[in-house]
């Protein structure tokens, strides 16, 4: 794998974890909700004009853009797994921005993530 290739799968991880710290950033701002009859409207308005929601939609779309180059350029069985780097990246963010923990066991499986990806990247 070259250096563009990898470049464009971890740009394409990265903003796919964005994605998601923003998305429970958003949720956070709204809070706990549950769509019904009634509520639906008002819910989806206020989710659909949360900045971090929007934020990031934005990122997905730009990681699927990203993502179709690097799978033009780097077999599936070799890009996928790559994904398993947000996990990384979320776990540590997460512990980071949101104060969530980060167990003994939460880190050897990170550990064993690392590992693994190094492994996939290698072969």
């Amino acid at each position: 794998m070259n250096l563009l290739s990898f470049s464009l799968i971890l740009l394409g991880v990265l903003l796919n974890a964005g994605a998601q710290l923003l998305l429970k950033a958003g949720t956070n701002s709204v809070g706990a909700f549950a769509f019904t009859r009634d509520n639906i409207l008002p819910v989806g308005l206020r989710l659909a004009t949360e900045p971090h929601i929007a934020g990031g939609l934005a990122c997905y779309v730009v990681s699927v853009v990203v993502w179709i180059m690097a799978l033009s350029r780097v077999q599936v069985s070799v890009a996928y797994p790559m994904l398993s780097i947000g996990y990384v990246v979320n776990a540590v963010a997460a512990w980071y921005l949101f104060g969530e923990a980060v167990s003994l066991t939460r880190l050897a499986g990170i550990g064993l993530i690392i590992v693994g990806v190094y492994i996939v990247a290698r072969s």
